[in-house]
C-alpha cells in the first residue's frame, strides 16, 4: 500500500499531483461555474497499460508509427484534467480553471457541452479489466480535494457514458462506483 498523498486545489493547481502540462485547453465561457466531475478510462493501445503513451497523447507528442492502433486516433487533439496511473500516481495536464478536451459532445441534466462546466478525470484502464485499489485510492483523495475547492460538484460525479451515451461507454462495467463512493464518504471523516 503506497502512503496516503494530500492533495490540495490551489488556484486551479493539484498540489501533490506531478504537473505534465498539455497544450489541449481553452478559457471556459467567461462566468462559468465548475459543477461536474466526469469519470472516464484510457489506456494506450487499448487494454495495455504502461509505456507512458497516454502522457505523450495529451501532450501532442505520441508517435503515431509507434503501434497500429496509433493510426486510428493520429491527429486527435485531447485532454483531461487529471489522468490517475494503475500505480496511483495522478498527474494534471490541464488547470482546473482551464476547459480541457475530455468529454466532446455531451449533456449533463439537459446542459450541453460538459467541458465547458466539468473536470475530468481519466482513470488508466479499459472496459475489459478491473482499476487498481490504489486507483480508487487516489480517486477519492483528488475528490474529496476537489470538492473542497468547487463545492457543486458533491453531489455531480458521472461516467463519461452518462453525458455522452450514444458514444462512450467508459469508465466502464469495471469501474465499481459503490466501492468508489464508500471511499468518498469515508474521506470525509478525516478533515
Amino acid at each position: 500500500m503506497s502512503q496516503a498523498v494530500t492533495f490540495v486545489v490551489e488556484h486551479g493547481q493539484l498540489i501533490g499531483a506531478r504537473q505534465v502540462p498539455s497544450p489541449n485547453y481553452n478559457q471556459r465561457p467567461q462566468g462559468t461555474e465548475i459543477q461536474l466531475l466526469v469519470i472516464h478510462n484510457i489506456s494506450l493501445p487499448p487494454s495495455q497499460f504502461g509505456g507512458g503513451y497516454i502522457e505523450k497523447f495529451f501532450q501532442n507528442q505520441l508517435d503515431w508509427s509507434e503501434h497500429p492502433y496509433f493510426k486510428t486516433i493520429e491527429g486527435m487533439q485531447v485532454s483531461a484534467h487529471v489522468l490517475i496511473l494503475r500505480t496511483g500516481e495522478v498527474l494534471q495536464f490541464v488547470n482546473f480553471n482551464d476547459r480541457a478536451w475530455h468529454a466532446g459532445r455531451s449533456s449533463y441534466l439537459g446542459k450541453a457541452e460538459c467541458n465547458d462546466y466539468s473536470i475530468g478525470i481519466e482513470l488508466e484502464g479499459s472496459d475489459d479489466q478491473p482499476f487498481s485499489d490504489l486507483q480508487y485510492q487516489a480517486l477519492s483523495q483528488v475528490t474529496h480535494a476537489l470538492r473542497q475547492a468547487y463545492p457543486k460538484i458533491s453531489s455531480h460525479i458521472a461516467g463519461h457514458s452518462d453525458i455522452a451515451p450514444q458514444r462512450k461507454t467508459d469508465p466502464g462495467p469495471y469501474f465499481q462506483w459503490q466501492k468508489f463512493r464508500d471511499l468518498l464518504r469515508d474521506s470525509t471523516h478525516f478533515e
